[in-house]
């Protein structure tokens, strides 16, 4: 049954089948084999997506298509310039910080992209960066969006994997921070080396009045994580919240959100949603087939004999995972990998907070690789590209994140300091 629904899917990925149908054509393949009576599938379906800290993904998708469309990214394109972009290189290093801070209310690298890279990447082209360079800078910055909480990805890694979402989220500020910062180092560096940003200062605010006209932007991931970490409402409950407070800021404050622009923002959202939950759908029932198989237990026991220590483990995971998601979208991996990695890594003596943040950090580099990188196609979209024209730029910046993903592997206090330090008894 498993070789079934793994040529199953293989053959799907191929044909250029679309991931989540070619999870749900390897789980029916495996269902028919197995003699199993097909409303499991429909049962088990449901079970995937009827879990309540999933609503947290619809939420947070609509809050950043908000956050777009009335005017929040806007200025805090403007405050992160204000900060940074003085210096040489600084419009690039404006593009990764900005990202940071969208992401600690987005959850989303592609809604980060879109968002961020409608204003800054034709800025980056209009100081002299090569567009290519421009939209691999982009497409690798919105990768912030699943790492610095909140993070679509790392609830779904709690759900699967039967985590503390409210933990994971606290553990990702350390990972989420190392990446950043690398990558502004990085930008900064490659910027004197190629003489590029001389001029980027051109149009740059003071800090005061930047910081004044973003105020409200910038107060919105403080009272969503400050909620979040002061006991006042969950992650799934500080979804909603976001979403009301984007609408509030962007209607009657910035007054950019008209009545009419609504119904594009829920369509967009529901559309994107929709493919999420979908996914999760599928992959749910694909996990539950292997499961009943005995294939975690498998690749369990075959890890232990094959890899005697956490540290081998930890290198032949990372090499995996890196491979996988260059081939699967990141929800579909983390949601069929989690429950079969996770235990095995427990056994091994490994926090799953610590391993949930490898798992994430890894596989969101799928969405910067070829050849089904998301965020490499919404930043192509946005910067009127093809793909190609990218991939020489996007080297460097891959293997900053791969040293960044060394460093969170083999240094479990990076992501579980503050968590320890929160959550102490």
């Amino acid at each position: 049954m498993t070789a079934a629904m793994l040529t199953t899917m293989v053959l799907c990925f191929a044909l250029t089948v679309s991931v989540a149908v070619s999870i749900g054509l390897a789980a029916i393949a495996g269902i028919q084999i197995a003699n199993v009576n097909m409303l499991v599938s429909v049962k088990e379906m449901f079970s995937s997506i009827n879990k309540f800290p999933l609503a947290a993904i619809p939420f947070f998708i609509l809050a950043g298509n908000v956050m777009e469309t009335g005017g929040i990214s806007r200025r805090l394109v403007e405050f992160a310039k204000s900060i940074v972009g003085g210096v040489q290189g600084g419009l690039p290093m404006t593009c990764v910080l900005t990202c940071m801070i969208f992401a600690a209310v987005s959850g989303s690298s592609v809604a980060t992209t879109f968002a961020i890279g409608a204003i800054l990447i034709p800025a980056l082209i209009k100081h002299g960066y090569p567009t290519g360079y421009a939209a691999a800078l982009q497409a690798t910055s919105a990768e912030l969006g699943v790492i610095i909480p909140p993070s679509i990805p790392l609830i779904l890694y709690g759900v699967s994997a039967e985590v503390s979402i409210g933990e994971l989220f606290i553990a990702g500020f350390g990972p989420g921070l190392l990446i950043g910062c690398a990558l502004m180092l990085f930008v900064y560096v490659y910027c004197k080396f190629k003489g590029w940003g001389k001029t980027d200062g051109e149009g740059q605010l003071p800090f005061g009045k930047a910081a004044w006209q973003a105020g409200w932007a910038l107060l919105m991931p403080v009272i969503i994580l400050g909620g979040i970490y002061g006991g006042i409402f969950t992650p799934t409950e500080a979804s909603a919240v976001a979403v009301f407070y984007a609408l509030v800021v962007g209607m009657l404050i910035y007054r950019e959100i008209r009545v009419a622009d609504l119904y594009l923002i829920l369509r967009k959202s529901v559309m994107s949603s929709a493919v999420i939950m979908f996914i999760i759908a599928n992959a749910g029932l694909f996990a539950f087939l292997i499961t009943r198989a005995g294939v975690p237990d498998a690749i369990g026991h075959y890890l232990e004999g094959v890899l005697q220590s956490p540290a081998l483990f930890l290198l032949g995971v990372n090499a995996t995972l890196f491979l996988i998601g260059m081939f699967i979208e990141t929800s579909a991996a983390i949601i069929v990998l989690a429950p079969i990695l996770a235990p095995v890594a427990i056994h091994f003596g490994i926090d799953p907070v610590h391993f949930g943040l490898i798992m994430v950090v890894n596989l969101a580099m799928g969405m910067i690789t070829p050849p089904f990188g998301v965020n490499l196609f919404a930043a192509a979209t946005v910067a009127r590209i093809s793909l190609d024209r990218m991939i020489p730029h996007l080297l460097p910046f891959v293997l900053v994140i791969i040293a960044c993903l060394m460093v969170i592997t083999y240094v479990p206090w990076l992501s579980l300091g503050l968590r320890d330090l929160v959550y102490a008894k």
